[in-house]
C-alpha cells in the first residue's frame, strides 16, 4: 500500500523500485495506492481479509498510524518502507531509513516478531502520546511548508520556545499519582518521537509496558540544551527528567491538546493503556 504523498511525493517515487524488489524475490505483489487518510484504514481491512500473505505499507507515521487501526491483533504480518517526515516508528524498529530496498529486503526475509502497541482513546497508538511543549512543536511543525524533513521540528521548537511557560499535570501511574509543573509528558511503547528524538529511550517495543518521560520545569536555554541529548537518549540521567514505566498511564492538564504518532488525539485528560504483542512486524 503506497501513500503517494507522504514525504512531498517520496513514496509516488520509490513505490516502482520497491515492487520491483519484492517481485524479483518471487513474491506476488498487488499494489494499492492510496488517495485519502480513510483508504488506509479501508484497504488494510480489505487485504486483511483478503487472505493475502502480509501487508507492506510504504509512507510516514500517520499512514501507519491509520494501517495499525486495521492490522492490530489481525496476526498479519507488517511490512514497513519509510517516505515520511518523521519515519519514528520505523526507526524504533531498525528499518533502513534511506534504502527502501533494504527495508524491502526485510520483508523478503520473512523474520517476522510481534510488538505492543498502546491504545488510547479507542485508537492503537505506534509510537509515543505528547502532551505539552512537545505537542504544541508537534502542532506548529504539522502546519508549515518550510523547512523541509526534520528541520521543520528544529524551527518549531526555537517558535514555541519564545512564549512556553512550564504546565500544571497530574500524572497517574498504575493508580500511583504524581502531580507536577512540567515542561511535557511522553508516554510510548518505543522510544522514538519528533523526527528521531529518544524521548522515552530505553523503551522496549515487546515488554508489556508503557515507557512515561517527565521533563520538569528548566529554563528556555537548558531545554534547548536538552535536545542534542534526547536525540541520543542521554537526557535520562538529567536531574529534571523523571522516568517510570507501568501499563496504565493518565495524563491531566487543562487546555492541552495530546497527540500521537504525530497527529492530534484530543484534549487531556487521556488514559493510555497497553496491548501487548498487538502488531506482528517484519524485521
Amino acid at each position: 500500500m503506497v501513500n503517494p504523498t507522504s514525504g512531498r511525493g517520496l513514496g509516488a517515487r520509490i513505490a516502482p523500485a520497491v515492487r520491483q524488489r519484492l517481485t524479483d524475490a518471487g513474491l506476488t505483489v498487488d499494489v494499492y495506492e492510496t488517495t485519502c487518510a480513510e483508504d488506509v484504514g479501508r484497504i488494510s481491512t480489505e487485504v486483511v481479509a483478503s487472505g493475502a500473505d502480509a501487508v507492506t505499507l510504504i509512507g510516514g507515521d500517520g499512514t501507519i498510524h491509520l494501517g495499525a487501526q486495521a492490522l492490530a491483533n489481525s496476526g498479519m504480518p507488517f511490512g514497513v518502507i519509510p517516505a515520511g517526515t518523521g519515519n519514528d516508528f520505523a526507526r524504533g524498529l531498525g528499518v533502513p531509513l534511506k534504502d527502501p530496498a533494504a527495508a524491502a529486503d526485510l520483508v523478503i526475509a520473512g523474520r517476522t516478531r510481534t510488538i505492543d502497541l498502546a491504545t488510547a482513546k479507542d485508537e492503537f497508538i505506534t509510537t509515543v502520546v505528547a502532551g505539552g511543549f512537545d505537542s504544541l512543536v508537534n502542532k506548529r511543525a504539522n502546519a508549515m511548508t518550510w523547512p523541509k524533513g526534520n528541520a521543520r521540528y528544529t524551527v518549531a521548537t526555537l517558535a514555541e520556545l519564545r512564549t512556553f511557560q512550564p504546565l500544571e499535570y497530574v500524572v497517574t501511574v498504575d493508580g500511583d499519582q504524581i502531580e507536577t509543573s512540567a515542561m511535557l509528558v511522553a508516554v510510548g511503547t518505543g522510544p522514538m518521537y519528533g523526527g528521531g528524538l529518544q524521548i522515552c529511550a530505553g523503551a522496549e517495543l515487546d515488554d508489556g509496558l508503557l515507557d512515561v518521560t517527565i521533563i520538569q520545569p528548566v529554563s528556555r536555554l537548558t531545554l534547548l540544551q536538552m535536545f542534542p541529548k534526547l536525540a541520543k537518549g542521554t537526557h535520562v540521567g538529567h536531574p529534571a527528567v523523571r522516568t517510570l514505566r507501568g501499563r496504565s498511564v493518565r495524563i491531566e492538564s487543562p487546555g492541552i491538546t495530546a497527540y500521537a504518532d504525530g497527529e492530534p488525539l484530543g484534549l487531556l485528560p487521556v488514559d493510555i493503556g497497553i496491548a501487548p504483542g498487538a502488531l506482528t512486524v517484519f524485521g
